[in-house]
């Protein structure tokens, strides 16, 4: 499974990045705005800290414009996935940039129906909001199945990206059902590798250690 990071913030992006195991990036309008940066500068930026995937979000809802905002996007730098809404603009311009080999980020899929026309237009990737699901009264990890499910039966190669997600137990849940890809917010990340029983054992190991009296 991908680890991506979900942030505009390149200070924390790159703290997490340090760790070696980040493999992308995804941005949206709301975590840009909450920045305060410049849009394009800012997508730039953290195409230099990591590496991989980088998802940045066109603003239009209109085929043309989503096409116009597309091209400049992806002219930004070579890691730069496009992110488009799934409404039938947004799917018209999928099937297009996929056509021109550039990659695409589905987003704001809340049904498995979504999720196969997603696929059918060529998606890179499918971001199923499972938290605002679980906001709702429904369970998010349902849909991850279901479209596990549907891509398998006919070989797909759009990958799932679990979005939305809240706590390290949607981490988990993620990766058994076989998400490709989780997109997490940082202080969720740092929570992947917290444990009572770790920091208890280590305290004891330390607190012995220094008994010893040695050094290495």
């Amino acid at each position: 499974m991908d680890f991506f990071i979900d942030s505009a913030d390149v200070d924390e992006i790159k703290i997490a990045a340090e760790t070696g195991l980040i493999d992308g990036v995804t941005t949206n309008p709301s975590l840009i705005a909450k920045s305060g940066a410049d849009f394009k500068t800012r997508i730039k930026e953290i195409c230099t800290v990591v590496s991989g995937d980088v998802s940045a979000e066109v603003a239009a809802t209109d085929y043309d414009t989503i096409m116009c905002e597309a091209h400049i996007l992806a002219g930004l730098a070579k890691n730069v996935v496009v992110k488009l809404p799934l409404t039938q603009d947004g799917l018209k311009a999928c099937y297009s940039l996929s056509q021109e080999k550039i990659k695409t980020n589905v987003t704001l899929c809340f049904s498995a129906n979504q999720a196969l026309l997603a696929a059918k237009a060529g998606a890179t990737y499918i971001s199923p909001f499972i938290g605002r699901l679980d906001d709702i009264g429904h369970d998010g990890m349902d849909l991850i199945h279901d479209i596990i499910e549907i891509y398998n039966h006919y070989d797909f190669k759009t990958k799932i990206l679990a979005a939305s997600v809240r706590h390290a137990q949607h981490v988990y849940q993620a990766a058994r059902a076989g998400a490709d890809v989780v997109t997490l917010p940082v202080k969720v990340f740092h929570q992947l590798y917290q444990h009572s029983l770790t920091d208890k054992g280590l305290e004891a190991f330390t607190r012995d250690w220094a008994k010893t009296g040695q050094s290495i």
